[in-house]
């Protein structure tokens, strides 16, 4: 059912950094930078738009797992681009190295996991979990 998710498939999302995106903003520090959440949900949509639109309907993937070193700030005005490459493919677990980069260079990477799931069965569990 799966058979087109395959390692090697790739995507990219980006954005210029404004004040929304920033650490100050987050509440995970001070500072009018890159948000590590921002940079982490970036890398995830990557990963999210390298195989979610290859899943038959009803399907879609949700993250479970994410291994990520931020190494370097990216200010206000800058354009930060996130890559996501699936690497392993074991069952319904997708393993994605991602990596994100501003107009001066490298500003995070590491691993993010991601799991197939049919929709309606996840969401029933989800609602059972508030009864």
């Amino acid at each position: 059912m799966f058979d087109t998710i395959q390692p090697g498939l790739a995507a990219q999302r980006s954005l210029v950094v404004e004040e929304e995106h920033t650490a100050a903003r987050w509440g995970s520090g001070s500072l009018l930078v890159l948000s590590t959440p921002e940079m982490v949900a970036l890398m995830e949509g990557a990963a999210v738009d390298a195989v979610d639109p290859l899943l038959p309907p009803g399907y879609q993937t949700v993250g479970g797992h994410v291994d990520i070193r931020h190494i370097a700030p990216t200010p206000l005005g800058s354009k930060v681009t996130s890559h996501a490459t699936l690497i392993e493919v074991d069952g319904k677990r997708l393993t994605f190295l991602v990596e994100a980069q501003d107009e001066a260079g490298k500003v995070g990477e590491g691993t993010h996991q991601r799991f197939i799931i049919e929709v309606a069965k996840f969401m029933q569990r989800a609602q059972a979990r508030s009864e």
